[in-house]
């Protein structure tokens, strides 16, 4: 079969919960498949060279503008797919998701995989709200199969929806610590001695609520928060202007050895978001065996831990409570075993042949 892939701004090495999922599970797919990427140009880096035996890539050009990115090379996407016939689409997510009917009146099979639901999500204003409702009810309706990477959100809907979808969760690598320190250093991270948080500078990952919660917490000495901005500069700016101690470290978009640099040598790792699907960065931290503080969201209950790892959702002094709770904490074992990339692989191909 040919499968083409879209909704996604690509990979390898593109910052982005989606574009990680994409890069671990299409590599891993048997080669009796041919797998087809379409990418966005603007994002793509000279890390975005590398191939793969049973992946192609299609270029086309894209936009930064937010809100519009997505739905703009979305629709480029579709465009290209009616004249360059495949057997299925995959759509990763509901916004792109808005052009499922478009592909299915030429007789093109669609695929969906429903990460999240971004009209949750604060950055978005009430007209972009409405649109991504619009879209997820369209994508629901008129794709042929959905797979769901949180089982919570996938109860919520009809019958009619759960007979066409099916649970596959993100998953993580197995992982081994890095002995290597050059990055930390770089940076003046002090090793074993410092809480990581991972993840788009976004409102939705709340960030200020970790940051105002570590200036209150006399004991922990340093966070470090790797990743980068989407669009808005201006996230990062409040950001760096609630550090009123100077112990934050902002090492942005990080990847690759230097990301295992950073949960190799942490000491604990926090999730502050106010909405997730499933994520992928908790699955990175579990497996370095880190003690967590968790944002008490359905998306972290999707792995049930101990009391004291949550903490309430946007609440800095529950945060500060419970990372001093956890701060003394050992490295802890952790059962992966269901989160398998592989496994994950074969299911979703194992769907293409079904679809």
């Amino acid at each position: 079969m040919k499968i083409a892939v879209i909704g996604t701004r690509g990979f390898p090495d593109i910052q982005g919960g989606v574009e990680q999922h994409c890069e671990k599970i299409y590599p891993r797919m048997k080669n009796d498949d041919k797998i087809i990427v379409y990418r966005r140009k603007d994002y793509l880096t000279s890390q975005s060279q590398v191939s793969y035996s049973n992946i192609s890539y299609i270029d086309l050009p894209s936009t930064r503008i937010k809100g519009f990115e997505a739905l703009f090379h979305t629709f480029l996407c579709c465009l290209h797919l009616i004249f360059h016939r495949v057997d299925i689409v995959h759509i990763h997510n509901i916004g792109p998701g808005l052009f499922t009917p478009l592909l299915r009146m030429f007789g093109i099979k669609v695929v969906l995989t429903y990460h999240s639901a971004n009209y949750e999500h604060d950055k978005w204003g009430k007209v972009s709200k409405m649109i991504l409702k619009f879209s997820e009810y369209l994508s629901l309706n008129f794709a042929n199969k959905i797979i769901f990477v949180n089982k919570f959100q996938m109860k919520k809907y009809s019958s009619d929806i759960l007979q066409k979808s099916i649970y596959i969760p993100n998953g993580v690598e197995n992982t081994t610590c890095s002995d290597q320190k050059h990055f930390i250093e770089k940076y003046g991270i002090i090793e074993n001695n410092y809480v990581l948080g991972v993840g788009r500078l976004t409102p939705e990952k709340g960030f200020e609520y970790l940051i105002s919660a570590i200036n209150k917490t006399d004991e922990i000495p340093q966070l470090v928060i790797a990743g980068a901005s989407d669009h808005d500069k201006s996230y990062l700016e409040k950001l760096k202007q609630l550090d009123i101690n100077n112990k934050v470290v902002f090492t942005g978009f990080t990847s690759g050895e230097d990301l295992r640099q950073l949960y190799s040598h942490a000491r604990m790792f926090v999730l502050s978001s106010l909405n997730e699907g499933f994520p992928l960065v908790m699955l990175e931290a579990m497996g370095y065996g880190l003690p967590m503080v968790l944002s008490d969201i359905p998306a972290t209950h999707l792995i049930e831990f101990p009391d004291e790892f949550y903490a309430k959702k946007g609440n800095v002094e529950s945060f500060i409570n419970q990372i001093k709770t956890i701060w003394h904490l050992p490295k802890q074992v952790y059962d992966l075993s269901e989160f398998d990339w592989n496994s994950i692989a074969d299911k979703t191909q194992s769907l293409y042949k079904k679809v």
